[in-house]
């Protein structure tokens, strides 16, 4: 059976999901927030921008090793101007129904920003708010450290690997494979198609879930037609 085919043949006892890129799309905000501050630290802007996905930016800014710079207060500032750009956040396409359809003990988000912005980025883009989100705050240590995934599954009482996780960049893929969840790889913003083992989603609106018997979630291919 194929990786495409396990994932809509297995029962989860709960979904987990990456925020940005996943189910919703704040690239353009992100791109232009952190591409200044990279020429105000006389960073290259295009090799920085694309490794800044996903990865909270204490992670980021301390992968840099800039003189004199204090990282802390750094992220601090990209937070703030995070919160305040929201402009163009928009839902991966069908996330937010998909979401709402999902018993609300059995999902949670789980992503590299902070709360705050994690609140004001769901908010813009018209995604439901979790009853479990966990954020750069709950973790000592970001993606693709797996802590993040494993403590939302330990939220839901659950165990990672009766999850499937719903991730779209490599180090949220890294981290949901260390936790031992099964993975499904949402590919609307990526602008090259993705070499992966794993299977992979385009859009929500080919996707539906079903309850089964002693509450397990299944995920179901809808016909478009």
């Amino acid at each position: 059976m194929s990786a495409q085919e396990s994932v809509f043949n297995t029962p989860y006892r709960a979904f987990l999901f990456d925020m940005d890129g996943t189910v919703l799309n704040s690239i353009a905000a992100a791109e232009r927030i952190w591409a200044a501050w990279a020429l105000r630290h006389g960073v290259d802007v295009d090799t920085f921008l694309p490794t800044i996905h996903g990865v909270r930016a204490i992670d980021t800014i301390n992968r840099l090793a800039l003189p004199g710079v204090d990282a802390e207060a750094e992220a601090a500032f990209i937070t703030e101007a995070e919160i305040e750009d929201v402009e163009g956040i928009i839902e991966v396409p069908g996330a937010a129904n998909f979401l709402k359809s999902l018993p609300a003990n059995q999902w949670a988000i789980v992503t590299s920003a902070p709360k705050a912005l994690a609140l004001r980025r769901t908010a813009a883009a018209g995604i439901p708010q979790p009853l479990v989100m966990v954020t750069a705050e709950d973790v000592s240590a970001g993606k693709p450290d797996p802590a993040g995934y494993r403590l939302a599954a330990k939220r839901l009482g659950v165990e990672p690997a009766d999850c499937l996780i719903f991730e779209d960049a490599t180090v949220g893929i890294l981290a949901a494979e260390a936790a031992g969840a099964d993975l499904i790889v949402v590919t609307a913003t990526h602008d090259h198609p993705l070499q992966t083992p794993h299977a992979t989603l385009a859009s929500y609106e080919s996707v539906g879930s079903r309850v089964e018997a002693g509450g397990l979630l299944r995920l179901e291919p809808r016909d478009l037609q």
